[in-house]
């Protein structure tokens, strides 16, 4: 059993997706940011940077409890423990590795950036613009590569995709705009969002 500790935030979303999509057994444990949750003596013996999330894998390797953070790890992680979505054949691997670091270190920290800006008490709108300008630069190459693949990193789903789709939905749901006419993402998003464990994960 897994125990997953994260909040609704994208890298919270990309860890419960992971969990949901590989079919591990696991139990979530909702962590309040505004109440200061991730702050506490118990969660920072797990996570000394108080961040979400957290996997805590009773049954980890050697049957030995195993701790983990960063959401792309643990995307890594379950995909490997699971035996499913990432690919065995070294080229296409090699292209999924290239889809998640793009979509895990490109697109979630300027949309984080742009979030911050935000919600703060005086948002800067010349900031803001010019993180949602990065961002649409970023899914337009995006939109081009689904014309030619019907997933992130080729013809068949991989954590790529679920470390996308985490993205996207937390920037769909503050600036959809930002998606106009980009008719393949969209077609990918929707294919994406109907997933069953992708549904149970993000709420839909």
């Amino acid at each position: 059993m897994i125990d997953l500790y994260a909040a609704g935030t994208s890298n919270g979303m990309r860890a419960r997706i992971a969990l949901e999509e590989t079919g591990l057994a696991y139990t979530f444990h909702p962590v309040a940011l505004d109440k200061g949750e991730h702050k506490t003596p118990q969660f920072l013996a797990m996570n000394p940077n108080g961040q979400i999330p957290v996997i805590v894998d009773r049954d980890g390797p050697g049957g030995k409890p195993l701790t983990l953070s960063q959401s792309t790890a643990i995307l890594m992680y379950c995909a490997e423990k699971s035996g499913k979505f990432i690919p065995r054949d070294p080229a296409a691997r090699a292209a999924m590795l290239e889809a998640l670091m793009v979509a895990s270190t490109d697109v979630t920290p300027i949309f984080g950036a742009y979030f911050g800006i935000a919600r703060s008490k005086e948002p800067h709108a010349p900031s803001m613009q010019l993180f949602k300008e990065r961002l649409r630069a970023l899914f337009e190459v995006w939109d081009q590569k689904l014309a030619r693949h019907r997933y992130a990193a080729g013809d068949e789903v991989t954590i790529a995709d679920f470390s996308l789709y985490a993205g996207y939905a937390r920037i769909k749901g503050v600036a959809a705009d930002l998606f106009e006419g980009l008719a393949n993402v969209a077609r990918w998003g929707g294919e994406m969002a109907a997933r069953p464990g992708v549904k149970k994960a993000t709420g839909g």
